[in-house]
């Protein structure tokens, strides 16, 4: 099993930045991507950004352009840099880690709340 534990959110005023940390224990060898969702209150789940152990990105359409995801694979962090933060912004924000072989599994931190205010 993999355990995610993030840190990093808060309240910031619209146009600001902050920067979400996720650190990966247990079974990080068997890592292959990490990343992150975010939900807000009476929406589904959505996704930020991922990347794979090779560096490959994936991002949601809200977050191209203002947010930058990054990995440092020797500490099984992943980060989340996010600038010109919008009030829609506001939300928990879940680190994912997917691992596994043939059969993948989904780890999920217990999320971490960003307010932005206008």
């Amino acid at each position: 099993q993999v355990q995610l534990v993030e840190s990093g959110g808060g309240l910031v005023q619209a146009g600001g930045s902050l920067r979400l940390s996720c650190a990966a224990s247990g079974r990080t060898f068997s890592i292959n991507s990490m990343g992150w969702y975010r939900q807000a209150p009476g929406k589904e789940r959505e996704l930020v950004a991922t990347m794979t152990n090779s560096g490959n990105t994936n991002y949601g359409n809200s977050a191209k352009g203002r947010f930058t995801i990054s990995r440092d694979n020797a500490k099984s962090t992943v980060y989340l840099q996010m600038n010109s933060l919008k009030p829609d912004d506001t939300a928990v924000y879940y680190c994912n880690a997917r691992s596994g072989g043939f059969v993948e599994s989904d780890s999920w931190g217990q999320g971490t709340q960003v307010t932005v205010s206008s």
